[in-house]
Parts: C-alpha cells; structure tokens; sequence
C-alpha cells in the first residue's frame, strides 16, 4: 500500500531568505585570521552542496521511525520499507523515467558507473570524452575504450563522436559523457550525443552530478540509456547515489556486489557448493542493508527542487552567472576557464586562473583573510585541466611563490546553486578584486602539500 508517513516534516520558509531554498549552514561564522569573524561563504557547491534545511528536517522527522529495509515483520520495518520504495518512485518520477527502467540505489556517481561498467555485456566498446571527471573517465578501462579528444564546441563534441562511432567494429556500445562539466560549468549537448550513439547502435549514460543540482534531468527528453547522479551534490548527505535507466543489461549481469538482499533463492547444490538466483529488480545490486536514509535524503531533496521550479532557480542562477563572470572579467590577471567559449550554456561552476597566484595561495588567502569556502587544484579532471592550461605536468608552485610567466598548474574552482546567497557571490567577486589588486594580507607557507596560514606572532 502506498507508505503514509506517521511524522510530519518541519515545512521551510524563504520568505527571509535570499536564497531560494535554505541550507544548513547558512548562519555559520568562521574566525580570519586578520581578526574577527565572518558569515562563511560556502562557494564550493560542485564537491558537496550543503544539505537543505528542507531535507534535514525530513530526515530528523523519520529517525525515531527508523527500521530494518525488507522482510521485517515489525511497524517500523515496514514503515521503513514502505519509505524506502516509495523513495525510488519519487526519484523515478524526478527523472522523467520510462516504463521498465530501473532506480538503483548506489554510494555516489562513482559508485553507481563502477556498477554499470561492471554490468556491459562482453565485448562492449566504450567512448568517452577525455574532459570527463575521473569518476566518468576511469571505469571503463577493464573494457575496449576510446578516448575522445576535447571538443572546443558543442557541434563538435557531436561531430566528433559521430566519426569515432561510424569507425568502430560491429558489437556493442556505449557513450559515458557529462551533463555538465565540473571544471567549467558548461552544459554539454546530451540529447544530440544520444541521438548520435542510437543512430549507430550504440546506448548513452549520462554522468548528472553537477546537471541535476541545476537543470532538469528527464530521461525521456533527454534520450539518455542511464543516468547517474550523487546525493550529495543534490543537498542531500548520508551518502546513497542514483543509477536509472534501462533494465536488460543490469538483470543479464552478476550482481554488483553477492550477499543478502540481491539473492531471491539460494541452495547447497549437489556438487557440495551453492545454487544462487538472484532477484532480476533493482534490488539485484542493492545487496546488503539498504542506505534508507540516504534514499530518502535522496527522495526529499528532488521533491524539494521540483517544487521550488527550476525555471525558477535557472532564472536566478543565470543571474549570479552573470554578476560572477562580469566582475571576474573586469580583472585583466583573469582568466576564466572555457572549452565552448564565453557564450556558452553554462551552470553555476566557474574555474579560472589568476595571473602571477598560485592558485592554492589564492584559495588559501580568501578562506583565511574573507571567510570564502572555493576549491583550487585538478578537480578529479586531470586531463581536461592540462588541456585547458595549455601544460603537462602538475607539480605546483610553492605556496606564495608567484607563478610567473609559466603556465597555471592548478585552478580555482568556484560554484554555487539554489542556497547561495546573493551576498556570497558578491563577497567573492569583491575578495578577488582586492587580493589581485592588493596581494594578500598574511602570509603562507606549504604544510602537507596544502597552502596553510602562518600562526599568529
């Protein structure tokens, strides 16, 4: 029967926010180093959103209701399976997905193409562009894989894939490719990559960490195979991700991992070992006890985007974009990171180099001296950064030593989505004016390979 939760999740109000949904988080002061304390600006949304306030208060509302997933005779085991498969309905509905697909409960975006790598029928080849993230990038590589050289636009991502398809030997296929890239922001064209790999046989998964938290992902629109996604960059902890997509593949192969709760029926067979069959549902690579809470983490956080709209939060995005980009662009020693150039579709994820910084001083100098949480290095894309930098090694600079004439080794990264205040962005924009302008107020030395401030006196 349809599960009727027993508690009542605390409802949030924006009416005093100048975020459209709010954050945990949101109110934290974090000393500087210079003196006093400052509200932390949390601009480091493409590794992990903070959690919405919307999505702790479900959880907190159901902890006391916690139990055991499947096969409990008891209320709360049941009540908690009830919520559990009425999680995947509600993730199902959220992305658009087609009769017969399956919702897959996984860790993370790594963990749920792993799955899928580890469920390609024999001799599939893959195709993968190079600017993917490692999680996307390096799964494959027990199979037949062809690395795509970086696209400088979207046609030719597109164009590119055609001719490497149209040269493959006969067998089966697939694409790996990005929604949205965590170094750059830019929206990738999914659905004509798609239609591209269908018109050659081929099937696509679409890697939607850092689309999902900002766009709309529908399957069917989309015309992606699979698509995979993480919890925690969807304002949701507790650590459970997201496989969807077709069934065939995932019911034809060997469980993901073998234990309880992906076997239906098991047996000593007469040769002394043991006979297996294994559930042909999602649950075939959902062994062991489910990560309930991370499922309806999972569950609350796309209801709570979908009923905040997303030509909503798209509108207001685009907005801070471009109040980001155009006080950026008004600093010469700036330069923004870009494959599709300064007009491309993008969402809130900005990387850029700063002439004569080391980019881990500069990320250092604005949490010490400004209280701003960004993210400087290769972001888990070592390729595509090396592309983008226009180098090949990756031994940084000392912190505090100025790069000089040679090339950027690493990069700042900042990002940020629906709990952003509009104050962060301008604090940002303003902090790396002054420190370009000004240099930094303290200094720093390297500790443990990070860029750390010098103690006090």
């Amino acid at each position: 029967m349809p599960f009727t939760a027993p508690f009542a999740p605390v409802s949030d109000s924006c009416s005093e926010e100048s975020a459209p949904l709010p954050v945990l988080g949101r109110d934290v002061r974090v000393p500087l180093v210079t003196g006093g304390e400052v509200t932390y600006g949390a601009l480091d949304y493409a590794a992990s959103a903070p959690a919405l306030q919307r999505v702790w208060d479900d959880v907190a509302a159901y902890a006391p209701y916690y139990g055991s997933v499947h096969r409990g005779a008891g209320h709360l085991s049941q009540l908690s399976t009830d919520l559990f498969e009425q999680s995947r309905r509600t993730v199902a509905e959220f992305l658009g997905c087609r009769e017969g697909d399956q919702v897959v409960f996984t860790r993370a975006t790594t963990d749920s193409l792993n799955l899928l790598a580890a469920a390609l029928p024999s001799g599939t080849r893959v195709f993968v562009f190079e600017t993917e993230h490692h999680a996307s990038l390096l799964p494959w590589r027990a199979h037949e894989v062809t690395y795509l050289d970086a696209p400088r636009s979207p046609e030719q991502a597109v164009a590119t894939l055609e001719s490497a398809l149209h040269a493959a030997p006969a067998g089966p296929k697939l694409v790996c490719v990005t929604g949205a890239s965590n170094v750059t922001g830019e929206v990738w064209p999914v659905r004509e990559l798609a239609r591209a790999a269908h018109r050659h046989g081929a099937r696509l998964v679409l890697d939607a960490a850092q689309l999902a938290p900002h766009r709309p992902v529908r399957l069917t629109e989309l015309e992606a195979d699979w698509v995979a996604f993480s919890g925690h960059k969807l304002y949701a902890p507790f650590g459970a991700g997201v496989l969807a997509g077709r069934a065939d593949w995932l019911c034809a192969a060997e469980p993901y991992l073998a234990g309880g709760g992906a076997s239906r029926r098991v047996a000593r067979a007469a040769d002394g070992g043991v006979d297996v069959e294994w559930h042909t549902t999602a649950a075939r690579h959902e062994a062991g006890s489910p990560n309930v809470i991370g499922a309806y983490a999972v569950a609350s956080a796309c209801r709570a985007l979908a009923e905040a709209g997303f030509e909503r939060l798209v509108a207001r995005e685009e907005e801070l974009l471009a109040r980001l980009v155009g006080g950026l662009a008004e600093l010469p020693e700036v330069r923004i990171l870009s494959l599709f150039g300064a007009d491309a579709d993008r969402v809130g994820v900005v990387s850029f180099v700063v002439e004569g910084w080391n980019s881990s001083h500069l990320a250092a100098a604005l949490s010490a001296e400004y209280g701003i949480g960004v993210r400087d290095g290769l972001f888990c894309a070592h390729p595509l950064l090396r592309t983008l930098l226009g180098q090949r090694g990756d031994a940084p600079a000392e912190c505090g030593e100025s790069a000089g004439e040679a090339p950027a080794s690493n990069a700042v990264r900042v990002s940020f989505g629906a709990g952003t205040p509009d104050e962060h962005v301008d604090r940002f924009v303003a902090a790396v004016r002054e420190l370009v302008r000004d240099g930094a107020r303290w200094t720093y030395r390297t500790e443990g390979g990070r860029c750390v401030p010098e103690p006090a006196g």
